[in-house]
């Protein structure tokens, strides 16, 4: 199994470590031609708007758009797929691969960045989440399921092929949101399991 991890900013490195450790080659993507036979996708977490520029900078937007292997979105990454962002940037890159609206920067800026444990649903282990200016989920689309919650508020969802998760999951060793990710790029069915798409 080859798994990709977008690579144009952002933590990068840290997702392809945590792939490793799982026993799953990865792969750094800059190009569209990099996702040619991968098994999945990561998008991680960094500058949005920075991210958003360099994937239409580099054909990245539309690609991504296209493949239909299942995606994983942390932080950033989450802001990049939702369908819609509050407070977003003139030309914010919306993928519309699932169907959220986030707010950037919804729990604080970089001074406000926290720590703390977030129930997964159907795990009696809390999953410890790093949350570095971190998109709150405004609205939670019909279909999307709520994975994990931190209090009230959802911060892993999924919605077929697609997990986001406002949270660095890298950051903290625990593989679980990986293991996710991993579990749905092993099912051929998977690619059959639409997003929500752009209007």
């Amino acid at each position: 199994m080859r798994i990709g991890v977008l690579a144009l900013q952002g933590n990068f490195r840290e997702h392809l470590a945590l792939l490793e450790g799982l026993g799953v080659e990865g792969s750094e993507v800059r190009l569209p031609g990099h996702l040619d036979g991968l098994d999945g996708l990561v998008i991680p977490g960094g500058e949005s708007t920075s991210i958003g520029k360099l994937m239409r900078l580099y054909g990245m937007d539309g690609a991504i758009a296209a493949f239909d292997r299942p995606v994983l979105g942390t932080c950033a990454g989450m802001i990049v797929l939702a369908r819609d962002a509050v407070d977003g940037v003139p030309d914010q890159v919306q993928l519309g691969l699932i169907d959220l609206t986030v707010r950037r920067n919804g729990f604080g800026r970089q001074v406000h960045s926290f720590e703390s444990d977030v129930e997964l649903v159907g795990d009696p282990t809390p999953l410890h989440g790093v949350f570095i200016r971190a998109p709150r989920v405004e609205r939670v689309g019909d279909g999307v399921e709520v994975l994990a919650r931190l209090g009230d508020e959802p911060v892993l969802l999924g919605q077929g092929r697609v997990l986001v998760a406002s949270f660095h999951p890298e950051l903290t060793g625990d593989t679980r949101v990986h293991e996710r990710l991993v579990a749905l790029a092993a099912r051929p069915e998977a690619a059959k399991e639409g997003s929500v798409g752009r209007p």
